[in-house]
């Protein structure tokens, strides 16, 4: 079955970005001239998505408005003859059919995707953490996908940090199978550095099919009591074989005050309006 579906857990309190994000939803800071959570949902749209649902927390209405239409301020700038700016926020209204749900108590990833499990039904569903952005000439989650289509069985998509990082992701404990690909044998939620399996770091990018609802449903609270993703993807894995991808392309940690700042100069220098310029104040700067 194709994927059709997205989910983007978009209900976190932002807590490394206080205090901007105590009125700002951390998905809304802006990478450049957009904010981070529009990046993705291109990502979506570019991988042949049909339908996202944002799951979202108290405070949070601001991301719906973004993508909701805003009669005044398209009547503002068609009067004013500023057509290409017209364009463009008609363009952002018109993006996906995307839809909403609230998690009504913060209990961690596992709880915020067994929130989509009505809008999801019995589909494959790619899953996308708004933290995470990936810059690929191939979507990553396309790239995600074109695997599930030949193995229809849950995709992770992986890459390999530096060893002194592995406490700050799931780590995989794999088999490699193929170019990119590896079998699943075990999944470990921020391992220590000696407890640590390998140094393929799970990023953000999933490819899930509908049997992790159950899986969910049976995890107990892990780390943080919270439910835990990996923890349902480890139960999934003794029933059903489960693969990881090491996708392409360059991710960016945009949860994290320096890999948000990375991201932001990044992109502005592949700005076509922006990169000359900024080029050259980079280098009357240094």
């Amino acid at each position: 079955m194709k994927v059709r579906k997205a989910v983007i857990p978009a209900a976190g309190f932002g807590t490394r970005f206080l205090p901007a994000t105590k009125s700002t939803p951390k998905e809304m800071l802006t990478i450049v001239d957009r904010p981070a959570i529009h990046y993705n949902v291109e990502e979506l749209i570019e991988a042949g998505i049909e339908d996202i649902l944002i799951i979202i927390g108290r405070n949070k209405e601001e991301i719906a408005n973004y993508f909701d239409r805003s009669p005044e301020l398209e009547l503002f700038l068609k009067e004013n003859g500023k057509e290409e700016l017209y364009d463009l926020t008609e363009r952002i209204s018109n993006m996906a059919n995307i839809h909403y749900v609230r998690q009504k108590d913060a209990r961690g990833l596992g709880h915020a995707v067994l929130c989509a499990k009505t809008f999801v039904g019995d589909e494959p569903f790619a899953l996308l953490l708004g933290d995470d952005l990936v810059y690929s000439s191939t979507p990553c989650i396309k790239q995600l996908a074109e695997v599930y289509d030949q193995y229809e069985s849950t995709i992770i998509g992986v890459q390999s940090v530096d060893e002194s990082q592995v406490n700050k992701y799931g780590i995989v404990d794999g088999i490699k199978v193929g170019d990119r690909l590896f079998e699943v044998k075990d999944l470990v939620e921020k391992p220590s550095i000696d407890e640590a399996p390998s140094n393929i770091a799970i990023m953000g990018r999933y490819i899930l099919t509908p049997d992790i609802f159950d899986m969910i449903e049976q995890t107990k609270p892990g780390k943080g009591n919270e439910i835990q993703l990996t923890d349902a993807l480890r139960m999934l894995n003794e029933q059903k074989e489960i693969y990881a991808y090491e996708f392409e392309g360059k991710r960016y940690d945009t949860g994290d005050k320096l890999g948000y700042l990375i991201a932001t100069v990044e992109y502005a220098l592949r700005n076509d309006e922006l990169s000359d310029d900024f080029k050259a104040y980079l280098k009357n700067l240094f």
